[in-house]
């Protein structure tokens, strides 16, 4: 199994390194920092230095953030771009999970000064890619890099051992990437998800690290509310108070819920950048449609960040990749 190797060679290199320094992707969801703590944990147990590179702490980990902070093993974990540029050197080995391109890291002045780097996605490999590094898993047929954590976790020891609140990030990031077991979700990801259950990750509380308060989910039905609707095709733009892109993605996703609704793409300003979310029932690929616009992902759940248009000129763009794939037939 592809797993089993790659996980040896990561036990390898994270043995030969001086420290270990995980990074995620911009704006980092709960599969994005399911992965990080999975890795965390592993390389923490092997007494290595290890810090999870994060600037800023967004709504979607908000509360699992705050949950991890009240871990002994915790307290220093988390450092800030800086920080870990202060504490690189030639011999830190970097991890980057859930992301391998190089526009969409948390600081890419961590990427270009790391002579040693490994990328875990899950990801389909864009032509951004990170390159040099000296291991890359990237697997799209998983359902999420929480997934593929959790499966390398089980080959990095004899008995591998993760407290409950790990567990249940990683178990967390699985439900948030497969929408509870619906999108994406082959036997793997059960046996991950088992495997984690076994640990001790609760469904219940789980679930309540998605919780929202009630400003949120209004602010989310605004964007649903705001929808066009055009052959099942529904395309929506955040209102100019709403610059979130982990928002703009669960109104994606909540768009699906709709009768008559088979694709979502929405739209969100930030600063100077156009983010899309694309999500997609299966009956047109939304990854081909925003690779298109330079982005990328998967075939029911892609993203794409458009500089110097304005939200016009990006719906037509978007407008003209759709059309375009729907005249030429490009279902791959």
């Amino acid at each position: 199994m592809r797993a089993r190797v790659i996980a040896h060679a990561l036990l390898d290199l994270i043995n030969e390194s001086s420290a270990v320094l995980i990074m995620g992707h911009v704006n980092m969801d709960i599969d994005c920092l399911g992965a990080a703590v999975g890795i965390y944990s592993t390389v923490n147990s092997l007494n290595k230095q290890c810090n999870i590179v994060l600037d800023e702490v967004n709504n979607s980990i908000k509360i699992i953030m705050e949950k991890l902070k009240n871990e002994k093993d915790y307290n220093n974990a988390f450092i800030s771009t800086i920080d870990a540029i202060d504490k690189l050197d030639e011999d830190t080995l970097l991890i980057l999970v859930d992301v391998h391109s190089k526009g969409y890291v948390e600081d890419i002045r961590l990427v270009e000064r790391a002579k040693k780097t490994v990328i875990i996605d899950h990801h389909r490999k864009s032509s951004n890619f990170v390159e040099g590094t000296l291991l890359s898993y990237i697997e799209p047929y998983a359902s999420s890099t929480s997934e593929m954590v959790t499966e390398m976790i089980q080959y990095m020891s004899d008995k591998p051992q993760l407290k409950i609140l790990e567990a249940e990030a990683l178990l967390a990031g699985i439900c948030v990437d497969t929408k509870n077991f619906y999108f994406k979700t082959g036997v793997r990801t059960f046996e991950a998800a088992s495997f984690l259950r076994k640990l001790g990750a609760d469904t219940i509380d789980v679930k309540k690290l998605f919780s929202d308060d009630l400003d949120t989910y209004l602010k989310r039905y605004e964007i649903i509310k705001s929808a066009e609707v055009i052959n099942g095709i529904a395309i929506s733009i955040c209102p100019p108070d709403i610059e979130n892109i982990v928002l703009a993605a669960q109104a994606a996703d909540e768009l699906l819920n709709i009768t008559g609704i088979h694709s979502s793409f929405v739209f969100a300003k930030i600063e100077d950048d156009i983010h899309i979310s694309g999500r997609s029932l299966g009956d047109i690929n939304v990854q081909v449609i925003l690779e298109a616009l330079g982005g990328g992902g998967h075939m029911t759940m892609a993203g794409a960040k458009l500089k110097s248009n304005t939200i016009e000129e990006a719906v037509e763009k978007l407008k003209n990749a759709i059309d375009k794939y729907l005249r030429e037939g490009d279902y791959k």
